[in-house]
């Protein structure tokens, strides 16, 4: 399961990362404690006259009525902030996404909450790295740091919904999810699933809206490459969605079993 990451790029180096077309996320807020309902950058595609995702940057810029949204070519890829938790088109209320945080790649393409999305509604979710827990020898869960080795930004294979309600401004709301998968960790299991990675030769395809059998679409997700990303304990401060700043990413020394290098994981 993934439940908190770090995204803390800058929306110009996004912008770049992603080769977007289209920014409608507006200024980004670096966040080392990502939680579940934030507002988080997406990339996505869209088709010119298909459903336009709403124009975000923060809460409430999660919506945007359907006169604002412009005409754009076929297939432009967007940079976007969506609420982390998916809200599919049927809810009745956004209460929903915060038990649908994650999507399982094994049966994503089959379950009612994310299967319409898996067809046509995928995007990127960009990160810097996510947290995992581990248990330790005294009883007590160490979170974990898990970041790409390069230092590069993780792009976290996601699915995106626009859930429409007079409830929420502007009566239209993007919401997004996580694919995870089986952890692949070759030295040391630290949790036994994580998210799903694109690797950057695979975003377009991943991101194409007209690509939507479950098959193919499957297969564009593989695990991540031996040596792809690394871990490192850190403070059990990031326990507290309160707490939010660069120290929470630093090592720190590993509850109930000797501290350790860094593992090369995956």
């Amino acid at each position: 399961m993934c439940g908190r990451y770090a995204s803390t790029r800058g929306r110009q180096e996004l912008i770049d990362f992603f080769d977007v077309d289209g920014d409608e996320a507006g200024e980004l807020e670096p966040d080392f404690n990502v939680a579940p309902t934030k507002p988080v950058p997406v990339v996505l595609t869209r088709r010119s006259g298909g459903d336009a995702a709403s124009g975000v940057g923060g809460e409430e810029r999660a919506t945007r009525a359907a006169s604002e949204v412009r005409t754009r070519p076929e297939n432009v890829r967007e940079l976007h902030v969506a609420r982390w938790g998916l809200v599919p088109s049927w809810a009745k209320d956004v209460s929903i996404g915060a038990r649908l945080i994650n999507a399982r790649v094994e049966t994503a393409h089959e379950k009612p909450a994310f299967r319409r999305a898996f067809a046509s509604r995928r995007c990127l979710v960009p990160a810097d790295g996510y947290y995992e827990w581990q248990a330790g020898d005294d009883g007590g869960k160490q979170p974990h740091f898990i970041r790409p080795a390069d230092g590069g930004v993780l792009a976290m294979a996601g699915l995106y919904e626009v859930w429409r309600s007079a409830d929420v401004p502007g009566g239209r709301l993007l919401t997004c999810t996580v694919i995870t998968t089986e952890a692949t960790d070759d030295v040391g299991r630290i949790h036994d699933r994580m998210p799903m990675l694109v690797e950057p030769d695979r975003f377009a395809a991943w991101l194409d809206p007209a690509l939507n059998h479950p098959d193919e679409v499957r297969s564009l997700l593989v695990p991540a490459a031996a040596g792809r990303l690394e871990s490192h304990p850190v403070s059990t401060a990031v326990n507290k969605v309160i707490n939010n700043g660069p120290e929470l990413v630093k090592p720190a020394p590993q509850m109930g079993i000797p501290s350790a290098a860094p593992l090369t994981l995956f």
